[in-house]
């Protein structure tokens, strides 16, 4: 939270004071939706909690989609609420053991159906339209999925496009020995290659050398002498 909105917002403590959801400036009289006063988000917080670690006949991911509409009803920070009820959806895929790395990005399909989003959040509260919710919730898990395996298989083409183009006869090994770590890290600095590949400073130069010739690295142009470079 250092550096972003929110940052003088308490980060990290549960709020002391009520909070409300509406347009800039909105009074509490105003607002489209009231999170309840502390007392009560203490009482929901622990009953959240105890769900968390429950079990439940409901499959996972429509639990997700309870879990996920409760936070944020329940709002219980003075802000970054949605930042964390999004996070709290990974987390728990991975906690669940659905996932072996929080790989699931929900948030891209929330921003691009935005206005459906709060509208069916808030019409769960006020209808108990849960059906609904539960429906756009795994409508944007499938949009994601199939987006995340789009994604993956770009990146192994990409990968072994790469590799074709530092395997030629005359190629340094060293060169493969780079491409590789470059999908977990994209950013490379001369001295991180040169501890990589345990070479000399001048050798780890032109070795970044080779892969900005063959269109792999671009220099980072506000770094100083282009010792920084990115995939």
């Amino acid at each position: 939270m250092e550096g972003v909105r929110g940052e003088r917002a308490t980060p990290g403590e549960f709020r002391r004071s009520q909070n409300w959801i509406g347009p800039p400036e909105c009074t509490l009289n105003d607002a489209i939706f009231v999170a309840p006063p502390v007392q009560e988000m203490q009482q929901a917080l622990h009953a959240f909690e105890r769900y968390l670690h429950a079990q439940d006949e409901y499959p996972p991911l429509i639990r997700l989609a309870f879990v996920h509409y409760q936070f944020e009803a329940i709002h219980p920070f003075l802000d970054g609420n949605r930042r964390s009820g999004r996070l709290l959806i990974s987390l728990l895929l991975v906690s669940w053991r659905l996932l072996p790395l929080p790989l699931l990005y929900l948030s891209a399909f929330f921003e691009k159906y935005r206005d459906s989003y709060y509208q069916l959040l808030l019409k769960v509260s006020e209808q108990g339209a849960w059906q609904e919710w539960v429906n756009f919730f795994l409508q944007g898990v499938t949009s994601q999925l199939r987006d995340g395996i789009a994604r993956a298989k770009c990146m192994q083409n990409l990968q072994a496009e790469w590799r074709q183009k530092v395997t030629t006869r005359r190629a340094s090994s060293l060169l493969l020995r780079l491409v590789d770590p470059l999908f977990e890290s994209p950013i490379l600095s001369i001295t991180q290659a040169q501890r990589a590949l345990e070479v000399t400073y001048r050798s780890a130069l032109r070795i970044i050398n080779r892969l900005v010739e063959r269109d792999i690295l671009q220099r980072m142009p506000s770094q100083a002498y282009g010792k920084t470079s990115v995939a």
